[in-house]
C-alpha cells in the first residue's frame, strides 16, 4: 500500500488530502510574506472632471475644498467618470453651501426607480464658519460667485469638490489673457527652434 512505502529521506508519503491542505498553507505563507513586503498602495488624487471654462470665464480669487452628499447611484456615476461641471454653480443659503447644475449622469445598470436626478441641488459639506465668511464676502462685494474647479478622489478614496470664489471676466479681460497665452506659445516656439 502506498502508506507503507517510504520516501527516499524516511518519510511517509502524503495522501491526497494532507497534500492539498500543504499546498494551501504554503500558498497562504507566500501571499502573506508578499502582502507583508510590498510598500502600501498609495491612492492619491484622482480627478474625475474639471470645469476648463472656469479659468477663461472667470478670475480666480480663492480656492476651496469641500465634501459633497452624495446618494449611493452618484458615487457609482463619479467612480465611472460621469460628471459634467459646466454650467455648475454654488450658493449659500442658511449657512450651508449648495452646488446647482452639476451633471452627474444616472448610473448605467441601476433601474431608473433606484437611479439619481441628474442635476438636482447637493449640498456640499463645508464649515458653518467657512461659509458664514463666503456668504458675507459675496454680499459686500458684487459680482462675486462661488465655482467649482474639479471633483476628485482624494487620498483616502472620500469625493471632494474645488471650489472657487471668482469674478466675472469682461471680454477685455480675455482678449488679455488670450493675448499673453498667445504670446508665450510663441516664445517657447522660438525658443525650441533656437536650440
Amino acid at each position: 500500500s502506498a502508506c507503507s512505502v517510504a520516501t527516499m529521506d524516511g518519510r511517509k508519503p502524503l495522501d491526497r488530502r494532507r497534500r492539498r491542505r500543504r499546498w494551501v498553507v504554503v500558498f497562504l505563507c507566500a501571499i502573506a510574506e508578499a502582502t507583508a513586503l510590498a510598500p502600501p498602495k498609495s491612492l492619491g488624487k484622482r480627478v474625475i472632471a474639471t470645469n476648463k471654462k472656469a479659468g477663461f470665464q472667470y478670475e480666480i480669487l480663492r480656492k476651496y475644498e469641500a465634501g459633497i452628499e452624495l446618494v449611493g447611484t452618484e458615487v457609482k456615476a463619479c467612480r465611472a467618470g460621469k460628471v459634467q461641471l459646466r454650467d455648475a454653480f454654488a450658493r449659500v443659503r442658511k449657512n450651508t453651501v449648495w452646488l446647482h447644475n452639476a451633471d452627474i449622469a444616472p448610473h448605467k445598470t441601476t433601474g431608473q426607480y433606484f437611479n439619481h436626478e441628474p442635476k438636482r441641488e447637493r449640498r456640499l459639506l463645508m464649515h458653518k464658519s467657512e461659509a458664514k465668511k463666503l456668504k458675507q464676502e459675496m454680499q459686500l462685494n458684487n459680482g462675486y460667485t462661488l465655482v467649482p474647479l474639479s471633483f476628485y478622489f482624494n487620498e483616502k478614496n472620500m469625493l471632494k469638490v474645488n471650489l472657487a470664489l471668482c469674478r466675472g471676466k469682461n471680454t477685455r479681460d480675455k482678449r488679455q489673457d488670450i493675448r499673453a497665452r498667445d504670446e508665450k506659445r510663441e516664445l517657447n516656439r522660438i525658443s525650441k527652434v533656437g536650440r
